[in-house]
């Protein structure tokens, strides 16, 4: 069983777009495997250097991942207690930190080899897609499922990843709220740990 930093490092490959702006298809099976294919071209490219790679994904990030959406789910019940402005701040940050955090992680793969086997519709909210990381000689095979948001058919959007039955929003939600419980309630501290990530 893998550790959560190892987990969190393999969801990192799946959140990878084109260089064209939407120009991918609104059927989530369709979507996720055109992604899934692009991500490994961009992955295997031999001329481009990590800080390119990383600009070019974050770009990226921003057009195919709901990162609003996920930083709402990530503050949890948080969300209700604090102000218009405090809220903006967060989403601010919370952006920040995405993009940093997840395109960090992504330059140091190649050949990411992930297989779209199936697709299940929950609601006309959302589908689950099923998929395969592929095993080769430094790690096992992985399962991964990819919760698409569907509600905007001209837009659909990754809403979360599941690794072998670990949601990384959930896992993240997790995280954020021990933040705050352990600094009694202080949104304050969550905000300085996000600020310190992204400075680094």
């Amino acid at each position: 069983m893998f550790g959560k930093k190892k987990i969190f490092s393999f969801i990192c490959i799946l959140f990878l777009f084109a260089t064209n702006s939407y120009a991918y298809t609104n059927i989530p099976k369709d979507f996720i495997n055109e992604v899934v294919n692009d991500a490994k071209e961009i992955l295997d490219q031999p001329d481009s250097n990590i800080e390119k790679k990383m600009v070019k994904l974050s770009k990226i990030a921003t057009e195919v991942v709901d990162i609003n959406g996920i930083g709402y789910y990530s503050l949890g019940k948080h969300r209700k207690n604090i102000s218009v402005e405090s809220l903006e701040r967060y989403l601010d940050l919370f952006e920040k930190y995405f993009l940093k955090s997840f395109s960090s992680r992504l330059v140091v793969y190649t050949n990411p080899q992930i297989d779209v086997i199936g697709e299940e519709v929950l609601s006309p909210k959302y589908t689950i897609v099923n998929s395969i990381l592929k095993a080769t000689d430094d790690r096992p095979e992985v399962k991964i499922d990819w919760r698409v948001y569907t509600k905007n058919p001209d837009r659909i959007l990754i809403r979360d990843v599941i690794i072998e039955g670990l949601s990384l929003a959930r896992t993240q939600k997790e995280e954020f709220n021990s933040v705050i419980e352990n600094n009694n309630g202080d949104i304050a501290k969550l905000f300085a740990t996000l600020e310190e990530f992204i400075s680094k």
